[in-house]
């Protein structure tokens, strides 16, 4: 990613949208890497830190990078409001390490590894990461890939008012994390699956939408409010309660150097 790319402009529905990571996940890193307040974290895209701030809580000093200066405001205001102080925010991407952060005992990449060169991003951790440290990339799935009936109908809606949307580029994301990992320094690879129920509203469902790679407003252009008006009707006509279950699985890569 770079600034003005495919995130630009989504700052704020991704704060207020994307969902956080489970308690048990967190728990589980933190045993892992033993972080006892002591040590060096590195958020890499870390998006309006949904992994830093959390984890902040349990290290020494924090850096979260990512490339969009907008994505960094919105974490840094989330922050303050979590009175979380020792977070360094760092306007940068995957190309730009590994500069002048230093080292560090936990390097974690949630929901954006697969947007980097990720075989240059892991030689240049190589020398960033402490040597009883590692790497953990977290990823579940996409609201707007469907697997339940009611993520069809936003599918089916959406492609009334766009037709057929073309994925955006993922880079080299076709061959599995795991693969790249086990040519790079990290081989040593645990994986970690938590499985779990996500609850949607109407309103959080569009305000994700919102959040994607996808420029769905600007896509829209003055349909917007029609587009917003079908999704509400259709999903409410599904589900007339209103709440809509996401059964999620999150898949953990946690990767140290053997």
């Amino acid at each position: 990613m770079t600034s003005g790319g495919l995130f630009a402009g989504t700052s704020a529905f991704y704060a207020r949208f994307r969902p956080g990571y489970p308690r048990v996940f967190f728990d589980d890193v933190i045993q892992r890497f033993g972080l006892d307040g002591s040590g060096r974290f590195l958020d890499l895209g870390c998006g309006t830190g949904q992994l830093t701030i959390p984890l902040a809580d349990h290290v020494a000093e924090a850096t979260g990078m990512d490339p969009e200066p907008d994505m960094l405001t919105e974490a840094a205001q989330h922050a303050l409001a979590a009175r979380v102080g020792n977070v360094t925010w760092v306007r940068g991407g995957s190309a730009d390490l590994p500069g002048q952060l230093g080292r560090f005992r936990l390097v974690t990449m949630g929901r954006s590894f697969h947007w980097m060169n990720r075989e240059q991003v892991l030689k240049a951790l190589a020398t960033m990461v402490e040597d009883q440290g590692g790497l953990v990339i977290a990823n579940d799935g996409c609201l707007a890939r469907p697997i339940t009936p009611w993520q069809h109908i936003i599918e089916e809606v959406q492609h009334r008012f766009l037709g057929p949307i073309p994925q955006a580029s993922a880079g080299t994301a076709a061959e599995p994390h795991e693969v790249v990992l086990a040519r790079s320094p990290f081989r040593d690879i645990t994986q970690v699956v938590h499985k779990f129920n996500r609850s949607w509203t109407v309103d959080r469902i569009i305000g994700y939408l919102y959040s994607t790679s996808l420029p769905l407003q600007q896509l829209l252009g003055d349909r917007q409010p029609d587009f917003e008006r079908e999704v509400t009707h259709e999903l409410l006509a599904a589900e007339p309660g209103g709440r809509f279950v996401e059964p999620v699985t999150l898949q953990v890569l946690i990767a140290r150097a053997p």
